[in-house]
């Protein structure tokens, strides 16, 4: 079920969530705060989409436990970006509390790809 498709798939919902939020804080906010919380949403959603994209490019080079990071990317952004984003549309700010969740799970994804890179074979690579 959770094939190179369904990432890639759902990386590409994150980048477009990312620019949704993104254009929902240049236009269509006018509280400083909410900008803000947008802004910082947005940044890190499409950060990690990418992140998702990069996974699966991992897994073409034989690095095949990067299957698991993108959970851990996609997990965040649905804590970390949408804790952000649903305060800035006037959620309660106890919300705030399940934010630092997403960047530990962003930080334990990275974590995962930097232990799936030891697998690349340099012959494939170059």
């Amino acid at each position: 079920m959770w094939s190179r498709k369904v990432w890639m798939c759902l990386a590409a919902l994150a980048g477009l969530l990312a620019v949704v939020g993104g254009a929902f804080a240049a236009h269509g906010m006018s509280d400083p705060r909410s900008i803000e919380l947008l802004h910082t949403g947005a940044t890190y959603a499409f950060m990690h989409a990418m992140a998702t994209f990069a996974c699966a490019i991992f897994m073409t080079l034989d690095a095949r436990k990067a299957r698991f990071a993108p959970a851990f990317f996609l997990a965040g952004i649905l804590l970390f970006s949408g804790s952000l984003f649903a305060m800035a549309l006037g959620g309660p700010s106890w919300l705030g509390a399940i934010t630092p969740l997403g960047g530990v799970a962003f930080i334990i994804g990275w974590a995962v790809l930097a232990w799936a890179a030891l697998d690349i074979d340099p012959k494939r690579v170059g």
